[in-house]
């Protein structure tokens, strides 16, 4: 690469990436990696924007008999030294089809995509069927795949497609899928889960498990999903995931391929600092694995730094599982936004149905999506237990959780965050409590949408998510504690102030009002503030040299979704 090499940011057509000249880190050993493994079926884990895409169709140039005499493609590139793997260039019929677009909102859409996608690919081949290796049944049987056949001729779709072309090119088939969980995790989000999981529990048993054609095929995809979800019947795939071993370099840029690429262009001194924002994933025992995306992004644009990759796509699923989750995940994500760390168990096959309930399972969806890294492994009693210490991936992962936390609040004109803070630094507590109230009149309803959410829990969930965006939007003025020690309990949040001649400093308790034991609004909140004093919350501001009167006390109590401060 040098300085007039074109950067195509996210290019995922190896042909015309490679014809045209573009920017490109040769990871054509992925080619041999994956023969030489001898697997019937693959199934490969990596978070977005890593080059699964482009993995894939590197893979169809070399082996799909559409590309044969391509190997102008594969000159100067690691694969072509090898003799054997020239001989075996554009000599297999390859099927390559993609899930990224069966993006929808209801079972019968997703099936439709499907059905698209298929009825697309089957169209590639209309040409083959008219030969007289084929009989009249053979083409009728070809033209019902259509984007109105039933559900099982979807199912078998490829299947079928798989003996066409064997039958015309006397070779068993290759099959190569993209984006396989796509369909999957818009079905959670959607509540269609099981309808989905019935529908590709058959296609991937037709697929890769009784179909005889089959030669080889790679599934690739974000997340593992469990087997029990939709790979019961296969028995005969190879599970690749992050914390694997196998094809760790051939997905994402390496640190050298990095700092050497950032030579060329004359960007070697910014090294320390992409480092910073753009380092952090690691896959087997291979650290400093870099986004491709995040990197030639910043190529791109000479050296300017941002959220490339966090920004590339929605998070409408990671924004979803945080925003309603447990109490505990809330927490959690204020000490890893505040820059710390925390332990738990993980488990690479993720169970969606889980999400809602285990709070374990969303931590494992996120270090599977790359939005956290792992620090250490610590294996504990009989059983070998493996706690994992987690941590946000980088600096660009932090910037996207803050930016996704200010939205809660941020985004909708209804809701008058900006204007409670305004007047909690100005100690207007009548304000106060009338930005407050219409602040949850508007969104409990999007901290309680859980499936799991009960709507006592909905209080908690809620000023859990409001501390979280005090963190986020107070962090370059304030020092933010939440839920810690202090004298002689717990407050549940504190706000330090940088300048300390202008700033007051804050102790907030939230309380939810027990109608048992409180008679109305007024006592719980007379609870909350008697809580800070007899507690002594005070006492750490006044340690570390706060005078009493720089220290503002308030309650936030709450009934249901009315709130009272004072």
């Amino acid at each position: 690469m040098d300085s007039n090499t074109i950067v195509n940011i996210g290019a995922q057509r190896f042909d015309r990436l490679r014809e045209e000249g573009f920017f490109y880190v040769d990871k054509t050993r992925f080619i041999k990696e994956w023969w030489e493994s001898a697997s019937d079926v693959t199934l490969i884990t990596r978070p977005r924007r890593f080059g699964k895409t482009l993995n894939m169709s590197m893979l169809e140039c070399f082996f799909s008999n559409q590309y044969t005499d391509r190997g102008d493609l594969f000159e100067g590139l690691a694969i072509w030294n090898e003799e054997k793997y020239r001989q075996i260039q554009g000599t297999y019929p390859v099927i390559f089809l993609s899930f990224a677009g069966t993006k929808a909102n209801n079972v019968q859409d997703m099936k439709a995509l499907v059905k698209f996608v298929i009825t697309n690919l089957y169209g590639m081949y209309k040409e083959i069927i008219k030969s007289d290796k084929f009989d009249e049944s053979d083409r009728e049987a070809f033209a019902a795949v259509n984007e109105k056949m039933e559900d099982f001729k979807a199912q078998t779709a490829i299947h079928s497609l798989c003996i066409y072309l064997e039958k015309y090119y006397g070779k068993k088939v290759i099959v190569l899928l993209d984006e396989y969980d796509t369909p999957m995790q818009e079905a959670w989000l959607g509540d269609y889960w099981d309808e989905a999981v019935a529908f590709f529990r058959s296609f991937f048993d037709n697929t890769f498990k009784t179909n005889s054609h089959l030669y080889r095929g790679i599934i690739t995809g974000i997340t593992r999903i469990s087997k029990e979800s939709i790979f019961s019947d296969l028995n005969n795939l190879d599970v690749v995931t992050t914390t694997s071993n196998e094809y760790a370099v051939s997905f994402g840029f390496t640190e050298n391929e990095v700092f050497e690429a950032l030579d060329n262009v004359g960007l070697g001194n910014e090294k320390k600092s992409v480092k910073y924002w753009y380092d952090g994933f690691t896959f087997g025992n291979c650290t400093d694995i870099y986004n491709p995306w995040s990197i030639t992004s910043f190529i791109k644009r000479k050296g300017k730094y941002s959220a490339y990759w966090a920004n590339t796509s929605s998070n409408g699923l990671v924004n979803s599982l945080i925003q309603t989750g447990k109490i505990e995940l809330k927490e959690t994500m204020e000490v890893l936004i505040e820059g710390g760390s925390f332990k738990a168990m993980i488990d690479e096959q993720i169970v969606f149905n889980q999400l809602a309930d285990n709070t374990n399972a969303v931590w494992s969806l996120l270090l599977a999506t790359g939005y956290l890294k792992i620090l250490d492994v610590e294996v504990v009693g009989e059983d070998k237990e493996q706690y994992y210490t987690l941590i946000l991936t980088n600096k660009e992962v932090a910037i996207m959780f803050k930016n996704m936390v200010n939205g809660w609040f941020k985004n909708n004109a209804n809701i008058p965050y900006n204007d409670f803070v305004k007047a909690l630094l100005i100690n207007d507590v009548d304000s106060m409590n009338e930005f407050m109230n219409d602040i949850a009149l508007v969104s409990f309803s999007n901290f309680d949408v859980s499936k799991s959410a009960s709507s006592k829990d909905a209080p908690e969930r809620f000023y859990h998510g409001f501390v979280l965006g005090l963190i986020v939007d107070l962090a370059e003025r304030f020092t933010i504690q939440s839920n810690r020690e202090s004298g002689f309990g717990r407050y549940d949040i504190m706000l330090k102030p940088q300048d300390r001649e202008n700033d007051y400093a804050y102790i907030i308790e939230f309380k939810v009002h027990k109608p048992r034991k409180e008679n109305d609004l007024e006592e719980t909140l007379a609870n909350a503030l008697q809580q800070i004093a007899e507690r002594q919350y005070e006492a750490g501001l006044i340690a570390e040299g706060f005078a009493p009167e720089r220290i503002k006390k308030y309650g936030i109590v709450f009934r249901g979704k009315e709130c009272l401060i004072g």
